[in-house]
């Protein structure tokens, strides 16, 4: 065959054995009985160091070699150049490293669900010690130009690093701070839900769907189930899944992840089809996925224009709730306060939830922080940052699921897609006219048409750089973001 060809199947297969790791990990966090752990970390350890043997093929590194610079299509020039990079970062990876990586990264997912559910850290500790020895030995093996944490941050956003995200962080407290001290000290009262009222799990996902079928998410080529964390997986065409979690006191809790999986899920499914299992019908980064999460979660659902839509469908599955009209909802929806949950976070203080994120795992490749003094520092941070003392670690350092699965690097992404969603919006206003109108009417196809063409049908052939400035007519910028809060909440704030 030639050599197209054969580097075509060979991506491809590459491809599954991730399809298939992926759909085992959904399986993991979802439905498999706690008895199938070890087996399932067996499997998905002899998976990964097959995925890897086949990548580093000294035959596959040759091939890539023979088609770099040879004249191609843009898609296919984008994957022999994203696969050169995958190449040689792997083979820096002995095969022994990454079973045992992603053993203990099963084994951690495990340990972690636990002592979440137990608040218990001392249950997660020794895991996330031995995820945090195998990252530092995963930075050994690929080696650093700059800082330990830089290799960890360029591995989820090509190209960043604490030289680029410090200044960033810098200039987003220095704005976000003082707007949100100006909020915490205005009059506006915000609405509560009723204290005694209980809104029942399966009315909740009902109501739900029917907000994620609105956004446009296909049933019929995905579904919608529970995990302790909300997540999204695009396993393989036709099959997205993603994952939310319910408070029979709080429904805007599971509302608001289950929009925010719906547009990890809308980008999963609008990916170029003529390039499944490939580097380029892939999403382009987790900056430029969380953009889609975020821009559906508070940019569309956050609004009164929202609410207007979807308050007949809130009233019908919970009858009993006060006849509130879209501004109230809208209102309690968009309540700023220092808080201890990241993934419930306003728009305000979210940022700043990543920053202590940021700030402790800096600390912990670059500085030597001890892992049995994450709590205590975390604690620390969140009270001189949001003036809050941390009840106990299940809302502290134990509430997310991303230092178990060896995700170090991975938070200050959630920030970018922040910022990459607010120009995105505001270039689409720009060429489709009021966002509110469009909201408003309940036919929100257009947005996500404009999305399926800008973003979506891209994939990777572009850098995230260079997708946002293609779709935006400028480079990646904090300033659409920054204008967008401080006009929004001082609006809402009466500021």
């Amino acid at each position: 065959m030639g050599d197209k060809v054969e580097f075509t199947s060979r991506v491809n297969d590459l491809y599954k054995f991730s399809a298939i790791q992926g759909h085992l990990g959904w399986d993991q966090e979802t439905m498999m009985p706690a008895k199938g752990a070890k087996a399932r970390g067996d499997i998905l350890a002899w998976l990964a160091a097959q995925r890897h043997s086949k990548l580093t093929d000294s035959e596959f590194g040759e091939l890539i070699t023979r088609l770099e610079g040879q004249e191609s299509d843009d898609y296919f020039t984008a994957n022999v150049r994203e696969m050169r990079r995958k190449y040689d970062e792997a083979v820096k990876l002995p095969v022994e490293f990454v079973s045992e990586f992603t053993k203990a990264r099963s084994q951690a997912l495990i340990a972690w669900q636990e002592a979440r559910k137990d608040n218990d850290f001392a249950k997660f500790s020794p895991h996330l010690q031995k995820m945090v020895d195998l990252t530092r030995k995963r930075i050994e093996y690929l080696g650093c130009e700059y800082t330990p944490y830089d290799v960890l941050l360029d591995e989820y956003e090509i190209g960043m690093t604490v030289n680029d995200y410090d200044p960033l962080f810098a200039g987003l407290k220095e704005r976000l701070v003082p707007l949100l001290n100006k909020i915490m000290a205005s009059d506006v009262v915000i609405p509560k839900l009723p204290a005694e009222m209980s809104f029942p799990v399966d009315a909740q996902e009902q109501f739900c769907q029917k907000v994620s079928h609105a956004m446009g998410f296909d049933f019929g080529a995905g579904r919608m189930d529970r995990s302790t964390h909300p997540f999204c997986a695009g396993i393989w065409p036709g099959d997205t899944r993603f994952t939310t979690r319910f408070d029979e006191k709080d429904p805007f809790s599971c509302l608001y992840a289950v929009m925010h999986e719906s547009g990890h899920g809308l980008y999963e499914q609008g990916l170029p089809a003529d390039y499944n299992y490939s580097p380029v019908g892939m999403a382009v980064s987790l900056g430029v996925h969380e953009s889609q999460s975020r821009f559906w979660e508070n940019q569309i659902g956050r609004t009164a224009s929202f609410w207007k839509v979807a308050m007949p469908w809130f009233k019908e599955q919970f009858p009993d709730c006060p006849d509130w009209d879209s501004e109230t909802l809208d209102l309690i929806a968009n309540e700023v306060k220092p808080d201890f949950i990241r993934v419930e976070a306003d728009e305000i203080t979210y940022n700043l939830h990543i920053m202590v994120r940021y700030e402790i795992e800096k600390m912990i490749f670059n500085d030597g922080l001890k892992v049995e003094d994450i709590p205590s520092t975390w604690n620390t941070m969140m009270e001189e940052w949001f003036g809050i003392i941390v009840p106990d670690d299940s809302m502290g350092c134990l509430q997310d699921i991303h230092w178990s699965m060896g995700a170090f690097g991975y938070f200050p992404t959630y920030t970018l897609g922040n910022l990459y969603a607010a120009q995105l919006l505001q270039t689409m206003a720009s060429q489709l006219g009021d966002i509110d109108q469009i909201i408003s009417s309940g036919d929100w196809s257009p947005m996500l048409d404009w999305m399926r063409t800008n973003v979506h049908d891209k994939g990777s052939v572009m850098s995230p750089a260079e997708l946002i400035e293609a779709a935006t007519g400028s480079a990646p910028s904090p300033e659409p973001f920054l204008r967008y809060v401080e006009e929004k909440y001082s609006k809402l704030y009466k500021l």
